[in-house]
């Protein structure tokens, strides 16, 4: 993996989790895939290394990272198995949520297992009639004294079923984003149900299925900030999501190109090696070249995070889309350099492909960061 510019404490970091990714995610990869198994034992060991709270303040047992560390993390592991990177940078996104919007007494309750990994967190916006347009998400929680019941049902949820705890926003107040408030559901709630694991292209390691709310009573203590303030809480969480998905696109990709520098070195055709003909040594030029390009957009946007720089939201949405893009864009294209190989799932390169496709669409479609981007550009001429 090609970085420049690391601090010597990055650099540590980089090599650190690249041992881990290397002995703990890409033996099993595919075997996870093929079985369908979400390897909790496996994400314990990564929270050992301070990899279940990567932006958690220390003392509520994380790593206090910022962003700009995050994504070197991320885009590390994605190299051992993009579907578990993804999950990791999920459970990371609820955490930071937690520490950022919950009081004392939530951070003292919930941070410290999630930051061990001994409870798994998921992220609950979408809904089946709610997808792009988040704000119009219909889940109810009513105020009854001193609690809250909620009602509704959560889509597409990473790691459902398995989660100890979910960060839920559900409608307090009227229609539109300011009616949004966010609440910490647990899986034992009474009334908290989960709907069939769903059949997917890919990210097979992980199970996906809704999240059903049935009557939920929640004790007031279980808002997380004040109530109208969950949609605001959810886009500052994406902001971050979306570097992190971002970066296991980079990850998964370089991983498919390093597999075909190995792959054309190894195989002749027409009397020379397939790496010494100009024709596929000039496409892996260009894949290597769209990497540093995409990856240095997303250390922008990091940086720009971690700085509080109003643009972060905007460049957040642009590297998002630019590194997914490219980095399915990279795997599609390894996979071709392999030829019939390549699609043999023993290769490896089509669950790259696979477990990429979906980086598009989550954390915000591709299209959603389109036009965030664009509101960014012609907010002056409103």
């Amino acid at each position: 993996m090609t970085h420049t510019l690391l601090t010597e404490d990055q650099q540590a970091l980089v090599e650190t989790t690249l041992d881990f990714a290397q002995d703990h995610l890409a033996p099993h990869a595919l075997d996870w895939d093929r079985d369908k198994h979400f390897p909790v034992d496996v994400l314990r060991k990564a929270a050992g290394l301070g990899l279940g709270g990567v932006y958690v303040r220390e003392e509520s047992g994380g790593s206090g990272l910022g962003r700009a560390d995050g994504v070197l993390v991320f885009e590390t592991l994605a190299s051992g198995c993009p579907a578990i990177a993804g999950y990791l940078s999920i459970h990371n996104m609820v955490a930071w949520m937690i520490d950022r919007y919950g009081d004392p007494a939530q951070r003292e309750r919930w941070l410290p297992r999630l930051c061990a990994m001994d409870d798994l967190a998921s992220y609950c916006l979408t809904e089946p009639g709610a997808g792009s347009d988040a704000a119009a998400l219909t889940s109810r929680a009513v105020r009854d004294g001193g609690a809250y019941v909620l009602s509704g049902v959560k889509q597409f949820i990473s790691g459902a079923g398995a989660s100890q705890l979910y960060v839920v926003m559900a409608r307090t107040g009227g229609t539109g984003a300011d009616g949004v408030s966010a609440f910490v559901v647990d899986k034992d709630d009474a009334g908290v149900g989960f709907g069939p694991d769903e059949r997917k292209m890919g990210w097979n390691a992980q199970p996906t299925r809704q999240v059903i709310l049935d009557g939920v009573r929640l004790p007031a203590d279980r808002l997380l900030g004040r109530e109208g303030d969950g949609f605001r809480i959810a886009m500052n969480g994406l902001n971050g999501g979306r570097l992190g998905i971002a970066a296991c696109s980079l990850g998964g990709a370089r991983s498919a190109l390093d597999r075909s520098l190995a792959h054309l070195a190894d195989r002749e055709a027409f009397g020379q090696r397939l790496l010494d003909a100009q024709a596929l040594r000039f496409r892996l030029a260009d894949m290597a070249t769209e990497l540093a390009a995409a990856r240095a957009l997303v250390q922008q946007a990091a940086r720009a995070l971690d700085a509080g720089d109003p643009q972060a939201p905007y460049l957040c949405a642009m590297a998002k889309r630019f590194a997914t893009d490219t980095g399915y864009t990279v795997a599609d294209r390894a996979l071709q350099l392999h030829g019939g190989y390549g699609y043999l799932s023993e290769y490896g390169i089509e669950k790259i492909v696979r477990d990429l496709r979906v980086h598009q669409i989550l954390e915000g479609t591709n299209e959603i960061m389109r036009v965030i981007v664009a509101r960014g550009l012609t907010e002056a001429f409103r």
